[in-house]
């Protein structure tokens, strides 16, 4: 198969590990899934520290930091959870990649990242889920309200950068977005539907359309997905669709099965 990256993309509870993980499988590549605390291709975890917020630390605080990090871009990343139960947790969770870096700093942090994964890939061939529209859109939309064309922007650097792994976006279209996320409650709990409602509404994007409650982060997905799709018709990167592939997972993986197939062919 000549694509060595697959990015599964949708709104939450769409299906996007699932059928990560199917893909993976039947093409003999690596799924990783968001989480997984260590993505070749993205900071999830992380907290980046430059000189003078270093030095807001002691100094048996500024070695035990930099113990643990690496250096990068004239600063120092570190990993979060190497402090977890440790008094400096709360004061290095401010400097966190994604939630609290300001948007001039963060981005040049998330694209050197995708130029270092790919000039280190070597052979091997992967599966991802949610870094290459999810996460971006959730920064630049969400957090910081960027416009579509700001947005669009980002994410086509990244498609510039990881071009010469001739990837495929599978984009898992929902035309249920509310009553998805109901269905995942059970399973997922109030509390992460408040997290992610928190988020969604009281972000810059949030904010600045008046988003509240349940309504309001089924509004912020809408737009959402609406964006994701704009960006992804314009991009000229090869994708293709699965339509609620809750409904029927066998016709979607045959579906799958079927276009990656005819794609690695061409």
């Amino acid at each position: 198969m000549q694509h060595r990256l697959i990015l599964v993309e949708g709104l939450p509870c769409s299906g996007k590990s699932t059928a990560a993980k199917f893909i993976a499988e039947r093409f003999g590549m690596t799924a990783v899934d968001e989480g997984t605390g260590n993505h070749p291709a993205d900071y999830e975890f992380h907290a980046f520290l430059d000189e003078a917020s270093l030095a807001g630390f002691s100094g048996a605080e500024q070695r035990q930091i930099l113990a643990a990090a690496e250096p990068l871009m004239n600063g120092h990343l570190v990993p979060l959870a190497a402090f977890r139960e440790t008094p400096l947790f709360a004061r290095l969770l401010l400097f966190k990649i994604y939630d609290f870096l300001p948007w001039e700093t963060e981005k040049p942090l998330m694209l050197d990242k995708w130029h270092r994964f790919v000039s280190g890939i070597g052979t091997r061939r992967y599966v991802f889920n949610c870094v290459f529209l999810q996460n971006p859109m959730c920064e630049t939309m969400m957090r910081f309200n960027q416009t579509p064309a700001e947005s669009a922007a980002y994410v086509g650097k990244i498609a510039e950068i990881i071009s010469p792994l001739n990837p495929v976006v599978v984009y898992l279209r929902n035309s249920h977005i509310a009553g998805r996320i109901r269905a995942a409650l059970p399973e997922r709990g109030e509390e992460w539907l408040n997290a992610v409602t928190d988020y969604h509404c009281k972000g810059s994007y949030g904010k600045a359309h008046g988003l509240t409650g349940f309504d309001g982060y089924i509004a912020a997905l809408e737009e959402r997905q609406s964006r994701e799709i704009g960006v992804l018709e314009n991009l000229g990167l090869r994708h293709l669709y699965l339509f609620d592939p809750q409904e029927d997972w066998d016709a979607a993986y045959r579906m799958l099965t079927e276009r990656l197939t005819v794609m690695s062919a061409d």
